[in-house]
């Protein structure tokens, strides 16, 4: 068969000849076992030889003509798992072990992500099995398959050894590696169904519930110290020989340059200062593990004729463990009496809370908040105590404010955590007492010592008239005034302008109300004669006016509950109804309205008259008027008042929320992972293909077997 090229010694450099003949041997039409000293030699490749995009394409292209004869992609991912074994001995690891191992995962990466994009047909095809005449060195494998053998080592790495300066570089590439093989995903349909085919993310799914544990706590400790990138001369000595473009000048990843495949391949070279690699990698696997829902099938034998298949979710592991998180700090014992497998997944709530106060400007920082308060009741009851809510609100309400700048799925997110909140009367009463020296994003007022609750009376309505204008998203609007009507009874001192918005935002409902009254009106006087266009278009009108009308109803609600439960103490309320207090008199008779607008007269009655009783003559001023209204509350009884019982709205997840939030997550990790992917393999959800012409989401020629330059040696499989 030939004589194999020697391997030069550490330190000596690899010629561009070698490098191309190993690579073009690996995409080769040639099998070697797995005992070959073949795949050692391609492992400690050196990181700084380079090759164009092209050119790995084109190897791409190759591989996935001959992976189904040779199997040496499964080969690849074999010896990966068998160099983080190395990796993780308990002896001291020299650094070229890491090395070794940082290659096997940024070629694995590389060639598993094509496979994946470029599929064709209704099967993903990974050829992941090895021959059954196959000889595995040592019989490490078992009887695992190559996917779980993957993925327990990949786990293991990530959840077992610390992020230093000499591992830092394989945990990130790892993290990246997660994303590639769970890319599958993005493959099947916007609903789960038993037919998706997620080698990898199974696999994970399959793990002890010890190691998911694990992970989920590495994870999350590595959004939450948030490491930067070790640019240690001495400690990554190997990754600066002989390369004026090295690996640690690009932030995208530490293994940019590594062998022959530049990262631009994968990674686009936008950056953003403000962003934490392996924060930023370590939150969206958590993302992508939590999310998944695997769709099953089962066989339902208590039908008496024929046997009935039922589809049903498998339980997710890691969104288990998430939901059982518990603070390091108390170390508490479970005293709902729940049984759990394994350990609990400890962490310093202290530390998430303030990271994720700081990072809230990250789309994919609010979903783990949301993922937090919707399913963990520790974390929820830690974060309802916290005096400094301001931390976690502020910028939420910022985000809020530049809503014109967010996607309509962040803003629903905001707002459910908002309404999660509100769900505590505690957190509703405490919010009023944090008072705010100045809100420097807030552009149209000067808002000057406002309490934290009047600034988030004023948001939501923002956001109503935002969407009323723009979105138009029934579901949104819901969302904000039920927040608000969960604040109401609690409001206390609300400000001035809070207060006068409240009162504008029925104000502007009622016009909006009249105007499509009007329209209806007129519809059903001009279309007489035509009844099948014209009756669909009033039913049309007639909806979107019922919605207005609960809308508005919704208002008037939350106003009678602030003067039925809280007027003592908030005279600028009083003021503003009072101020404005016309918008009310067209719905006086409305049958919806008229009996919370009862109670709004009995206020307007008390104080106008308190008021008429102490004019002397001439015009009052704003603090004249306030001042009579301040102690005119002192003696308010709430008589004539009608009681009608507090509304209180909870948020409850959909029955099959992995329809929203499988693609929602992948939408924030294609965006911010800077990866690239075939856009017409996508079926997960709806993307714009681009308009050149691509055959199957990729440009280059298909190649023969010999088409890549080998030099006259070779090596025996």
């Amino acid at each position: 068969m030939g004589s194999a090229p020697s391997t030069p010694r550490r330190g000596e450099g690899f010629s561009p000849e070698t490098a191309e003949y190993l690579i073009g041997t690996f995409i080769g039409d040639k099998s070697f076992p797995l005992s070959s000293e073949f795949w050692q030699k391609l492992l400690e490749l050196p990181i700084h030889v380079q090759w164009p995009s092209d050119r790995v394409q084109q190897a791409c292209e190759l591989l996935a003509k001959n992976n189904g004869q040779t199997r040496h992609l499964a080969k690849i991912l074999f010896h990966m798992a068998c160099s983080l074994q190395e990796s993780m001995s308990s002896s001291g690891v020299p650094p070229f072990v890491y090395e070794k191992a940082v290659n096997a995962v940024y070629i694995s990466s590389v060639f598993l992500k094509h496979l994946i994009e470029s599929f064709q047909g209704d099967y993903v095809e990974l050829h992941l099995s090895l021959d059954d005449n196959e000889t595995i060195p040592m019989d490490v494998l078992g009887d695992q398959k190559i996917e779980n053998f993957v993925m327990r080592n990949v786990l293991n790495f990530i959840a077992l050894v610390d992020v230093s300066a000499d591992t830092y570089v394989l945990h990130l590439e790892l993290l990246n590696f997660m994303i590639i093989a769970m890319s599958t995903q993005l493959l099947c349909g916007p609903s789960p169904s038993p037919h998706d085919v997620n080698p990898f993310l199974d696999a994970a799914m399959a793990q002890e519930s010890s190691l998911v544990c694990s992970v989920v706590r590495r994870l999350l400790l590595n959004f939450i110290t948030r490491s930067g990138v070790p640019f240690s001369r001495a400690s990554y000595s190997v990754f600066y020989e002989g390369s004026q473009s090295s690996v640690l000048q690009r932030v995208g990843s530490a293994a940019a340059n590594i062998v022959l495949l530049p990262f631009s391949y994968l990674v686009s070279t936008r950056g953003d200062g403000s962003r934490n690699p392996l924060s930023d990698s370590s939150l969206h696997v958590l993302l992508v593990l939590i999310h998944h829902h695997k769709c099953v099938v089962s066989e339902d034998y208590s039908a008496t004729e024929n046997n009935k298949e039922t589809q049903y979710f498998s339980d997710n592991p890691y969104c288990k463990a998430l939901e059982h998180a518990v603070d390091c700090e108390l170390d508490r014992v479970d005293v709902e009496g729940n049984a759990h497998c394994g350990q609990l997944v400890k962490l310093p709530f202290a530390s998430l809370f303030d990271t994720l106060g700081i990072c809230l400007a990250d789309e994919a920082a609010v979903l783990l908040l949301y993922s937090l308060l919707q399913g963990n009741s520790a974390f929820l009851e830690y974060v309802l105590v916290r005096t400094d809510m301001d931390t976690l609100l502020m910028p939420i309400l910022e985000a809020l404010y530049n809503a014109p700048r967010k996607t309509a799925n962040q803003i629903y997110m905001l707002l459910i955590i908002l309404l999660i909140l509100s769900q505590d009367s505690s957190f509703n009463a405490s919010i009023h007492k944090l008072i705010l020296t100045g809100v420097p994003w807030y552009k149209e007022r000067l808002l000057h010592q406002t309490s934290l609750g009047s600034l988030l009376v004023i948001i939501l309505i923002r956001t109503v008239q935002y969407n009323l204008s723009k979105l138009r998203d029934v579901y949104l609007h819901t969302t904000c005034l039920a927040t608000l009507a969960n604040m109401a009874p609690h409001v206390h001192r609300l400000s001035a302008y809070a207060s006068q918005r409240l009162v504008s935002l029925f104000d502007m409902l009622s016009r909006k109300y009249n105007k499509l009254a009007d329209r209806r009106d007129n519809k059903l006087h001009n279309e007489k004669g035509n009844l099948i266009e014209g009756n669909t278009l009033i039913e049309d009108m007639s909806t979107e006016l019922h919605i207005y009308t609960d809308f508005l109803r919704l208002v008037l609600e939350i106003i009678n509950a602030i003067l039925t439960y809280a007027l003592p103490r908030n005279p600028e309320v009083v003021y503003a109804i009072m101020h404005r207090q016309e918008v009310f008199q067209p719905f006086k008779n409305h049958p919806r309205f008229s009996e919370l607008l009862e109670n709004i007269y009995t206020v307007l009655d008390f104080f106008n008259s308190r008021m008429d009783a102490q004019r002397v003559g001439g015009d009052w001023s704003v603090k004249e008027v306030l001042q009579v209204i301040i102690v005119n509350c002192r003696s308010w009884r709430g008589d004539g008042m009608k009681m009608f019982t507090q509304l209180r709205f909870t948020y409850e997840q959909e029955s099959h929320p992995e329809e929203f939030f499988i693609p929602y997550v992948w939408q924030l990790v294609l965006s911010r992972w800077g990866f690239t992917f075939n856009p017409a393999a996508i079926n997960l959800f709806p993307i714009d293909l681009p308009t050149d012409s691509v055959e199957n989401g990729v440009v280059g020629n298909t190649l023969q077997n010999g088409d890549f330059d080998k030099p006259e040696y070779q090596l025996d499989p």
